[in-house]
């Protein structure tokens, strides 16, 4: 449901929304729970059974308690929007998500700043997963192109007994600017967790990555994934750390960053540290170029180099 004294504002956000790829039409269902701010209002608001949001407002943004009930298993994704429609400011959001026992459901997240000059976007998730949950978070961002946002963000995790978590941030289609990736998850016995993040930094943009997994309860499994292209005089710093803490632990880290640009300083560093003996934790990272012979198959095919470039760019980023 938009609130009716907030409806200009709504159709606003989603004609950008909409620009940038969305489906504005996820928020008018009502089978889909769902809910849309824009800087500290929350202008939308749709919950479905087995799903409470409740929303409060905090000094500059605003803060949604997320909670699906036990045995709750959501049969769309839960929708949300987070957007600024000024040119400076700053917009702070905080959601603790909450699974009971044996839930599960997706969350698919856009944040929408079109039009920022100024801005910085603070995100805190907390996220609690009862035994036997099933969690995915999805969240892709579009900014403006001119490269001014400061941009934090930031997840923690308890994954508990035989539950499954997987969060995902994606920001590949516009400007980044200054950019703060910071996941952290705990996992319990049988706990399966997963950590992926996807950016693409250009110009002058600055970019540092920490992606933590704690592989805390016996047979806990992980994955720390980054993949970074910077390009021009863009700077992208990774750091994915894994520690294998229990018995029969498993972990592997990857990441894989392309640097195009006589100017790009671009970094990784894989962290594994073993606290019992039967844990297997494992690596791979890489830095380089666009991969030569793929550039050239793409051009005997007709391409230019560029357009190759961007082909494999997007395939790395996909």
């Amino acid at each position: 449901m938009i609130v009716k004294d907030y409806r200009r504002e709504f159709e606003a956000l989603a004609k950008a929304y909409e620009k940038a790829g969305g489906d504005v039409s996820k928020f008018l269902d009502r089978r889909i729970a769902s809910i849309i701010i824009s800087g500290d209002k929350v202008i939308g608001l749709n919950g479905v059974e087995g799903v409470e949001l409740t929303p409060y407002r905090i000094e500059n943004g605003v803060q949604v308690d997320m909670r699906i009930k036990e045995g709750v298993v959501v049969e769309y994704p839960v929708h949300v929007c987070t957007g600024y429609l000024e040119k400076k400011g700053l917009q702070r959001v905080v959601f603790n998500i909450r699974l009971e026992k044996n839930a599960k459901a997706i969350f698919v997240a856009h944040c929408v700043f079109p039009w920022t000059e100024d801005f910085t976007h603070d995100a805190l998730m907390n996220v609690e997963l009862e035994e036997g949950a099933w969690m995915e978070y999805h969240d892709e961002h579009t900014h403006s192109e001119t490269g001014s946002i400061n941009l934090i963000t930031r997840s923690i995790a308890r994954v508990g007994e035989r539950a499954v978590y997987r969060n995902t941030f994606t920001l590949v289609k516009t400007r980044i600017g200054t950019l703060r990736v910071f996941m952290d998850a705990s996992l319990e016995k049988d706990a399966v967790g997963e950590l992926y993040t996807k950016v693409k930094a250009v110009e002058d943009d600055d970019v540092e990555v920490k992606e933590i997994l704690r592989l805390n309860g016996m047979g806990a499994r992980g994955l720390a994934k980054t993949n970074a292209v910077a390009i021009d005089r863009a700077k992208v710093s990774v750091v994915n750390e894994v520690y294998g803490n229990a018995p029969h632990t498993r972990g592997h880290v990857e990441c894989l960053e392309i640097a195009k640009g006589d100017g790009v300083d671009v970094r990784a560093l894989p962290v594994l540290v073993v606290k019992n003996d039967s844990s297997e934790l494992t690596h791979e990272a890489s830095i380089g170029r666009v991969n030569a012979k793929q550039l050239e198959t793409l051009m005997a095919k007709g391409l230019t180099e560029e357009e190759a470039t961007e082909m494999i760019i997007k395939g790395i980023l996909t």
